[in-house]
């Protein structure tokens, strides 16, 4: 069932306390090679989070460095550093540890809900609704047997390509994509929990985008990809079991790395959240 699903992610998620500004967080059972980036990014900024006492202050920003492989067979340390608590803003810094060395870090920035000016970029118009697109599994049904095993793997985040999805789209060239997401069932209210999941989910499908002005997909073997950094900046309140339209572009590639942003908009025009991120984007020659 997909609330399950979404369950054990909110498990994850939640981390054990072990000491003062120590958390432990473990990975998902998927078999994977490496630990998830996204999975990573929500685990620190719940560590971060939990260390920020006043509870009307909420994530406006973050930024991250992905060090090293995580080791999914292991549990992962999240050292918390209480940089700042000023009178509007708290400021976090946490590096997450595994066999004693550093494999990601992450600043991040809480602060009070203020009143201001207000602006934003447009959603794009007459976009196909969610409803009318068809879910990851039904979409990847072709490419069954290239996947494997992840075909079949439950998601916890429901996730649905506005176009060609990563396998159909080779030699096809483009320079942006949208996909709409949500989380596969039903989040308590708590806004942080939120921003985590979307966090988590941000990671999915946006260096994939420094890929298609090439024509090149999942299938090609000859391609190395890992995320290097992850930057976030929440605008507005959202939540993240509700439909959000991730507007995605690349930007630049070269020199083995690629940089793409994205937009993520509610599906009623309020723009939620920027993002970018830098991968490691290597051809095998």
């Amino acid at each position: 069932m997909p609330q399950d699903t979404l369950d054990g992610l909110i498990r994850l998620l939640d981390l054990e306390a072990i000491e003062v500004n120590i958390f432990r967080g473990l990975s998902s059972e998927e078999g994977l090679q490496r630990v998830f980036g996204g999975q990573v990014a929500g685990q620190a900024l719940v560590a971060a989070a939990r260390t920020v006492d006043d509870p009307e202050r909420m994530v406006h920003s973050l930024h991250s460095y992905f060090l090293r492989p995580g080791d999914p067979n292991l549990p992962i340390l999240y050292d918390v550093d209480r940089i700042r608590d000023g009178r509007s803003f708290t400021t976090r810094r946490v590096v997450a540890i595994q066999h004693g060395r550093a494999i990601f870090n992450l600043h991040a920035s809480f602060h009070i809900a203020e009143h201001g000016l207000d602006h934003q970029e447009v959603m794009p118009p007459d976009l196909p609704q969610p409803d009318e697109l068809p879910d990851w599994k039904t979409r990847m049904e072709p490419h069954r047997e290239t996947l494997g095993e992840s075909w079949d793997r439950p998601r916890p985040i429901d996730l649905r390509y506005i176009r060609d999805d990563p396998m159909s789209r080779t030699g096809q060239s483009a320079t942006s994509q949208q996909v709409w997401l949500r989380a596969a069932g039903e989040l308590p209210d708590d806004p942080t929990l939120h921003a985590c999941v979307v966090t988590y989910a941000s990671d999915l499908t946006l260096l994939d985008t420094t890929l298609l002005p090439f024509g090149l997909g999942w299938n090609n073997a000859n391609l190395q990809m890992a995320s290097l950094d992850h930057a976030m900046w929440f605008h507005r309140p959202f939540r993240a079991d509700e439909w959000l339209l991730y507007e995605q572009q690349a930007i630049s590639t070269s020199g083995s790395r690629g940089l793409a942003r994205g937009e993520i908009y509610t599906r009623g025009g309020a723009l939620a959240a920027s993002v970018m991120q830098e991968g490691l984007v290597r051809v095998r020659r």
